[in-house]
């Protein structure tokens, strides 16, 4: 047992676990973070975002250069070496690295690698590699162990032909083909990095569209970006038999009688919490039937001095919104004002293009409010877009039935998850649409689009003022 007890004992370094620790840190708490890998950073550093994101980039990079062909010719070789691809992704896992170790140790974070179990509600075992173990103390404990792929039993995913989310980054090589079972985000955002490679990619889902949660103007923009670019996608199919078939490829047979095949299959239909071995039963603790910890808004569970944080509570299961919780468990236990929970959260898909979307979707917002003004603006009409080839995106503008405040926004084309920021700001300000109108923003940008979008919005308004004359110009 640890000589003396520390004031949190945090499980899991992930963005929740972090951000945890160094808020408890900065107010003077001793601070114990356990992490099971021989790094800190979680399943977001080295196996989720970090990764596939240098490889997104790397795709669009070489997108980029084949739009120069009429001075450089650019081809992905078949079977291209994945490290090659790749090549940015030690350099980045290392600086992430160092800046991750520099905060924990510039806020005297005890960092413990090992195992953790609960041995009762306030004590925590960590067993280590060589067998050894410790048993922590903590007057508050923070779960923040993550999640990873979900791997049903009629899915035999074998990490070789067969790949989950976590694998599918150790091919060796970049195949001919590739089927991609589900259409949801992490699916979605390999499918369109892999097919831009020149992988001949078919995704299929039991759905009617990719991303179907999306504003249906999003996921269809996605879904012809995606296939004019060579993917495929087949819907309202279900895998019903998938195997390796011992020389050349996977087989999969849907339950509408179609069969397909390629040279290897990613299965990506969800993530499940890593909250196995923690022994939830002796904390006091269980899961719900969705496999997650139930938690409050403050992230306190049915035991009062144990916190749940990012995935292991579930949506929205975003690392931009794990680190709040992780900042706001800590503040909550510690009798500080944790702040209002926040109403506005953005959400990001790094498929190719971005999609992102911030406040109501145009349907959302016509349940509670009945008629409203929608604005949809192409990056083809914004000389950026224009300029840097982005022609298939779209900003979508949601205001309320007078036209006079922005309800949502969504976006898809590059650069969205960085855009969407803008509608953010204005809908936590309460700002009216007519801020996009009478503030000048730089030009080129494709942050025009905003304006085109407000401009339409306020047309709608039928004022017959300096707005709308303004309009007619655009």
């Amino acid at each position: 047992m640890s000589d003396v007890p520390y004031d949190f004992v945090i499980i899991g370094s992930g963005p929740a676990g972090q951000k945890a620790a160094i808020q408890a840190s900065k107010k003077g708490c001793r601070v114990a973070l356990i992490e099971r890998d021989r790094q800190v950073g979680g399943s977001c550093v080295y196996r989720g975002t970090i990764p596939s994101k240098t490889l997104r980039e790397n795709a669009l990079q070489l997108a980029r250069a084949s739009q120069c062909q009429q001075a450089v010719t650019v081809q992905v070789e078949q079977h291209a070496p994945m490290n090659h691809l790749m090549s940015r992704l030690q350099q980045v896992l290392d600086s992430h690295d160092h800046l991750i170790a520099d905060q924990l140790g510039r806020n005297g974070i005890t960092c413990i690698h090992g195992r953790a179990t609960f041995k009762n509600p306030h004590e925590v075992a960590v067993t280590r590699v060589d067998g050894t173990s410790d048993t922590l103390t903590g007057k508050h404990v923070v779960i923040a162990t993550g999640s990873r792929p979900r791997s049903p039993d009629d899915i035999p995913v074998d990490h070789e032909y067969i790949l989950d989310s976590d694998s599918v980054l150790s091919m060796c090589y970049l195949p001919e083909s590739m089927l991609v079972l589900g259409s949801g985000v992490i699916a979605c955002e390999y499918a369109s990095i892999f097919a831009l490679l020149g992988v001949n990619v078919t995704m299929v889902d039991r759905f009617a569209s990719p991303l179907g949660f999306l504003d249906p103007d999003l996921s269809a923009r996605f879904q012809d970006s995606f296939e004019a670019f060579g993917g495929r996608f087949v819907g309202n199919a279900k895998v019903s038999d998938i195997y390796w078939d011992g020389a050349c490829e996977v087989v999969a047979r849907m339950d509408n009688g179609l069969q397909l095949s390629a040279e290897k299959a990613l299965f990506a239909l969800g993530r499940m919490a890593n909250v196995d071995s923690l022994g939830l039963a002796a904390a006091g603790l269980e899961v719900n039937q969705y496999g997650i910890l139930d938690a409050d808004e403050n992230c306190q569970t049915k035991v009062p001095h144990i916190y749940a944080v990012g995935d292991v509570i579930g949506a929205p299961a975003l690392a931009s919104s794990s680190m709040d919780q992780g900042r706001r468990a800590v503040r909550h236990a510690l009798g500080l004002p944790p702040g209002a929970p926040a109403h506005t959260i953005p959400s990001g898909i790094y498929t190719i293009p971005e999609i992102a979307s911030v406040g109501l979707t145009e349907l959302q917002a016509r349940k509670e409010y009945g008629s409203v003004k929608v604005a949809k603006v192409d990056f083809a009409e914004v000389a950026r877009g224009q300029i840097a080839g982005i022609q298939d995106g779209l900003l979508k503008m949601v205001s309320d039935p007078e036209g006079k405040y922005l309800l949502g926004c969504q976006i898809v084309g590059e650069g969205a998850t960085e855009l969407i920021h803008l509608a953010q700001m204005a809908l936590v300000s309460q700002q009216p649409v007519d801020i996009f109108v009478e503030n000048i923003f730089n030009f080129p940008t494709l942050a025009e689009a905003y304006r085109i979008g407000a401009l339409a919005v306020i047309a709608q308004r039928g004022a017959a003022n300096d707005e709308s004359s303004l309009a007619a110009v655009v």
